[in-house]
C-alpha cells in the first residue's frame, strides 16, 4: 500500500479536522508521525529522558536509603498540587513526585520541540497533551494525596461519602462549582455601589454612580465593560470594587452593563456594539454632565472595541471629538500572538463555532467559561474536583468565583466576526484593512493620551502584546505593568502593607516591552494610585457633582439594573 499523495493528504487532514475541530488527535497524530520521520533526533529524546531517569532513580533510592537529597525535579512555585510540606518530608511522596514532574516535563517539551512541525501544531499537541497528564495526576486519586487519606481515617471515610453526594449533585448539574452561589446576590454585597441606570437600549444599560464627595472632577469616566461575563468584576465586594473607589477619589463614573443575549440577538454585528451601544452612552454622559469630552475606558474586549471606536472616531469630520483621553485594561489589539487561547482557534474550529451558533443564535457562556477553565486546569478543574469529591468540602465564597460563574452569551454574528477578523487574520491592527460603519479605520490615526495596563502573568491578553499599543498609536502613552493576572492583576486595591507591585512609565513610541521594564521602576503598592494622579491632571477641575442622569436623563432604575441579572 503505498503512502497518500499531498492531495491525498491534504484531504485526510481536512476529514480528520472536521471531525476533530479543536485538533486534539489531529495534533497529536501529526506530532508522532514528524518524530517518525525523524528517528536520530527521537532516539536522542528518549535517551535524554533515560539519563534524567537514571539520575532520579539513583537520588530515589539515596532518598529512600535516609540521604537528604536535593530535589531534581521540583514543583513550580504555585503549583497547588504540591504545596503540602508532607511532599517534601515523605521520602515515598517526594520520589513519586519527582517522578511524575521528570515524565510529564519531559513529554511536554518533547512535543514542545517536534521537528518538522509548525509552530502552532506542536503548542496545540502538548496542550492537549497536557490537559491528560494534569488529569493524571497523583493528587487527582485518593491513594495519592495524603491530605485526602488524613482526612479518610479522621473521618472514618465520611469525606469520600460527602464527595459522592456532591459528585452527583455536580453530575445531574452538569457543571462543576467554583464557589457558594447562595454567598452572594447581585445588588446586596456585590454589584452594589449605590447610582441608576439613566439609559437603556437594546444592547446596554448605562449606570451612573451616585457622587460620595462634596465636588468632582468635570471630566466624567466612561467604562466601557466586557460582554463576556459581567461589569460588576468592577464592583465587587467593599474595597475591591474599583468603580466605588473612583467615586470616593471624587470622580463621576459610569459603566455599561451589556445585555445578556439571546437567539433573539444572532445577527448582531461587531460594529452594533460601537454604533448602538457606546456611542449613544457618550452623548448621553455628555448630556447629562454637560461636558464635551469624556475620560473613557476599556477591559478586555470592552477595551479592544474602544480602540476600534476611537479610531472610527479618528475617521470622523472635522470637529470635537467626544473622548479627550484614555485607558486601557489588559486589553488585545494586536492579536498575533494572543496567548494561550490561540491552541483553540484555527480556520476549523471557527468554522465549527459558526456552525453551533448558527443553530442557536449564540455562543453559550458555560463553553465559553471552559475554554478559559482548561487554559489554567491545575487551578480551575482539579484544584475544586479534589476539594469537592476527596475532601468532601463545600465550595468557598469568593466574588471573583461567583463573577467567573456568572457567565454571559454571545451574538453569533458578532462572536464570528471577533473571531474571524481579530484572531485569525489580525485586522485591527492593519490599516484601513476593516470597515465598520462605513468607514475604514486604522489605530495609527488615534492621537488621545493613553494609559494603558497589563498584567504579568496574563495568559488571556498577555502583557508584551498589550504593550504593543505604546508604538501603535500617534498620542503619548503611560504604560503599567501590574504583577498577577488577567482580573487580581486590575483588581488591585490599595491595602496597607501593599500586596502588590507594578512597574510604570512612559512608553510613548516604545516598541521593546523587556527594555521597557528594565528602564522603568518597580512600585509598590496599587496601580489604582498611579492611575488616580494621571486621571486627575487630565479630568478638569473640581465643580459641583451631577446626580444620577441629571436634568437630561432620568433614572429608570436603581443600579445594578436589570440586564445584570439575566441569567
Amino acid at each position: 500500500m503505498f503512502p497518500p499523495n499531498e492531495l491525498e493528504q491534504a484531504a485526510l487532514n481536512s476529514l480528520r479536522r472536521t471531525i476533530d475541530p479543536f485538533g486534539i488527535t489531529t495534533s497529536l497524530w501529526e506530532a508522532q508521525q514528524a518524530w517518525l520521520r525523524h528517528p536520530a533526533d527521537l532516539l536522542d529524546a528518549l535517551q535524554r529522558l533515560g539519563s534524567e531517569w537514571t539520575r532520579l532513580q539513583i537520588a530515589s533510592w539515596r532518598c529512600l536509603a535516609g540521604a537528604d537529597e536535593e530535589d531534581l525535579c521540583s514543583p513550580v512555585e504555585h503549583d497547588p498540587r504540591f504545596q503540602d510540606p508532607v511532599w517534601r518530608d515523605n521520602p515515598w511522596l517526594d520520589v513519586a513526585k519527582q517522578h511524575y514532574l521528570l515524565e510529564t516535563r519531559w513529554l511536554e517539551d518533547t512535543l514542545f520541540a517536534t521537528p518538522g512541525l509548525d509552530d502552532k501544531t506542536r503548542r496545540r499537541a502538548a496542550f492537549w497533551v497536557r490537559q491528560w497528564l494534569d488529569a493524571l495526576a497523583p493528587t487527582n486519586f485518593l491513594w495519592g494525596n495524603p491530605q485526602a487519606l488524613q482526612r479518610f481515617l479522621a473521618t472514618g471515610g465520611r469525606n469520600l461519602a460527602e464527595g459522592m453526594a456532591h459528585w452527583i449533585g455536580h453530575l445531574a448539574r452538569g457543571d462543576l462549582p467554583m464557589v457558594d452561589m447562595a454567598a452572594f446576590e447581585v445588588g446586596r454585597n456585590i454589584a452594589a455601589t449605590p447610582g441608576a441606570v439613566v439609559l437603556r437600549t437594546d444592547l446596554l444599560e448605562l449606570i451612573q454612580y451616585a457622587p460620595s464627595t462634596e465636588q468632582v472632577h468635570e471630566i466624567p469616566i466612561v467604562i466601557v465593560a466586557p460582554w463576556i461575563n459581567k461589569y460588576y468584576i468592577l464592583d465587587l465586594d467593599g474595597p475591591k470594587s474599583l468603580l466605588r473607589w473612583l467615586v470616593g477619589q471624587g470622580f463621576t463614573v459610569f459603566v455599561t452593563s451589556w445585555k445578556n443575549p439571546g437567539a433573539e440577538m444572532r445577527d448582531v454585528a461587531f460594529e452594533d456594539y460601537l454604533t448602538r451601544g457606546v456611542m449613544p452612552a457618550l452623548e448621553a454622559v455628555r448630556s447629562i454632565c454637560g461636558v464635551p469630552q469624556v475620560h473613557a475606558v476599556g477591559y478586555c474586549i470592552g477595551g479592544t472595541l474602544l480602540t476600534a471606536l476611537m479610531a472610527w472616531l479618528a475617521r470622523a469630520p472635522e470637529g470635537p471629538r467626544p473622548i479627550a483621553h484614555w485607558t486601557l485594561f489588559a486589553t488585545l489589539v494586536d492579536f498575533q500572538r494572543p496567548g494561550d487561547i490561540d491552541v483553540f482557534l484555527d480556520e476549523y474550529s471557527v468554522a465549527y463555532l459558526e456552525r453551533t451558533m448558527a443553530e442557536r443564535g449564540y455562543l453559550d457562556g458555560a463553553e465559553i467559561a471552559w475554554s478559559f477553565r482548561l487554559l489554567r486546569p491545575n487551578h480551575l478543574i482539579w484544584n475544586y474536583a479534589v476539594q469537592h469529591y476527596l475532601y468532601g468540602e463545600e465550595p468557598p465564597p469568593f466574588d471573583v468565583l461567583y463573577w467567573n460563574m456568572d457567565s454571559t452569551r454571545l451574538p453569533a454574528r458578532m462572536h464570528g466576526y471577533y473571531l474571524r477578523e481579530m484572531y485569525l487574520a489580525n485586522r485591527l491592527v492593519q490599516p484601513d484593512a476593516l470597515t465598520l460603519a462605513g468607514r475604514p479605520i486604522d489605530i495609527g490615526r488615534i492621537d488621545a493620551p493613553l494609559y494603558c495596563v497589563g498584567t504579568e502573568q496574563d495568559h488571556i491578553a498577555p502583557w508584551q502584546e498589550t504593550f504593543k499599543m505604546a508604538s501603535r498609536v500617534r498620542s503619548e502613552c503611560r504604560y503599567v505593568l501590574a504583577t498577577s493576572g488577567h482580573i487580581l492583576g486590575i483588581i488591585s486595591p490599595p491595602v496597607d502593607p501593599p500586596k502588590r507591585r507594578y512597574w510604570a512609565g512612559d512608553a510613548t513610541g516604545e516598541q521593546d516591552p523587556g527594555a521597557w521594564r528594565t528602564r522603568v521602576p518597580k512600585i509598590p503598592g496599587s496601580w489604582w494610585e498611579d492611575w488616580r494622579t494621571w486621571l486627575a491632571e487630565r479630568c478638569g477641575p473640581l465643580v459641583e457633582p451631577v446626580p444620577p442622569g441629571g436634568k437630561t436623563h432620568p433614572p429608570l432604575a436603581p443600579a445594578p439594573g436589570s440586564y445584570v441579572r439575566e441569567r
